[in-house]
């Protein structure tokens, strides 16, 4: 499974989570079949469940003209692991997390979706860099 399809998984098991109260390894199971390697979907789905608050705080002080409980699911869940990898994934430039981040917002939300995202992720990224 290629990084691309780890995120989108990621993405699955984060909205299981969020939604039903899914515990991360039931919900990892739900997304990814047993045969195949998943490590980087562990990695990030507890990863960003460990860090949940810290990163939901991130997402909440850069929202402009929108408040957190509003966001549609989809995107707050893209959100979500797109910080998660911009502040606790060395390997992973934050460039490469805000476009990945856009390209899945296309895929699985709507058509404000992508450009939402990046406004959002650019801003984090700002401030990230200033720290």
């Amino acid at each position: 499974m290629n990084r691309r399809e780890a995120r989108e998984k990621s993405l699955q098991a984060l909205y299981q989570i969020d939604v039903s109260g899914a515990d991360p390894a039931e919900a990892i199971r739900n997304v990814v079949p047993e045969e195949v390697d998943d490590s980087y979907v562990h990695q990030c789905v507890l990863g960003t469940y460990e860090h949940l608050d810290e990163i939901d705080g991130c997402i909440k002080q850069h929202l402009e003209n929108w408040s957190f409980d509003r966001l549609a699911k989809v995107d707050r869940n893209i959100l979500r692991l797109a910080v998660y990898e911009m502040k606790y994934r060395e390997d992973v430039p934050a460039n490469v997390a805000i476009n990945e981040a856009v390209e899945i917002g296309k895929r699985f939300g709507d058509e404000r979706s992508g450009k939402f995202i990046n406004g959002v992720l650019s801003r984090i990224k700002k401030s990230l860099e200033n720290k």
